[in-house]
């Protein structure tokens, strides 16, 4: 199964290259932009009405902290997305033998995002079946694919360290996030695997920092998954 994960759009995602024979297609949040929530509900219905056209088998969609209509109504989300869309929201489901968990959460950063969590984060991990295979969240682990310069103009991992001890514990084959984008001449996009553990990372953001309006600068990763 040829399997394409991307992140990050902001609302450029008509700009995406998608190759024609992708049997599933895993987006890890952030399809919108603005925290004003009528104007993040029109950025949301035009992404819905692309995604769901989209002539690919399995589309899986989870939430970021910039779709913030999808927390603050998910009535909306749910009448929107119909049958042809797996939402996952601290859920799971199994498509053709793997078991996909995915989840909107993120360590609180700034004020006005959505799905952020302080303290209880961890809370939300626990929920992680052991036997899972895809492992989606819209945030990073702590120390991959995650390096960013902070407010302070210095280098910061800044995944979470509770989601990486984590994926340590269950090793998924697969860990699919963005939120991290490149930003000037630090490269996030793209895969990871490290000595050690088993799962292969994915960070699939397609914007890069500070250039948003120059769209579509990443075109996902794809895998072929059995």
């Amino acid at each position: 199964m040829k399997v394409l994960h991307i992140s990050d759009t902001h609302g450029f995602h008509d700009q995406l290259s998608i190759d024609n024979d992708v049997d599933m297609i895993i987006h890890s949040g952030d399809f919108s932009n603005s925290r004003e929530v009528l104007e993040n509900r029109r950025e949301a219905q035009e992404f819905f009405d692309w995604f769901l056209n989209l002539n690919i088998k399995h589309k899986i969609l989870i939430a970021g902290n910039h779709d913030v209509i999808v927390e603050k109504d998910p009535i909306f989300t749910k009448a929107y997305l119909n049958k042809d869309v797996i939402y996952l929201e601290n859920d799971w489901v199994i498509i053709e033998g793997l078991k996909i968990f995915g989840s909107p959460i993120t360590p609180t950063f700034g004020t006005g995002w959505a799905f952020n969590k302080g303290s209880t984060i961890k809370n939300y991990w626990e929920h992680i079946p052991e036997d899972t295979d895809i492992l989606i969240t819209h945030g990073p682990p702590k120390g991959f694919l995650d390096l960013t310069i902070n407010r302070q103009n210095q280098l910061e991992l800044c995944g979470c360290p509770h989601l990486r001890n984590k994926v340590k514990e269950i090793e998924p084959r697969y860990m699919m996030f963005g939120h991290i984008h490149n930003c000037k001449k630090i490269t996030n996009s793209g895969t990871l695997q490290i000595a050690g553990l088993k799962t292969i990372f994915s960070n699939g953001s397609c914007v890069t920092d500070n250039r948003f309006d120059l769209g579509i600068t990443s075109h996902g990763n794809y895998f072929e998954i059995n």
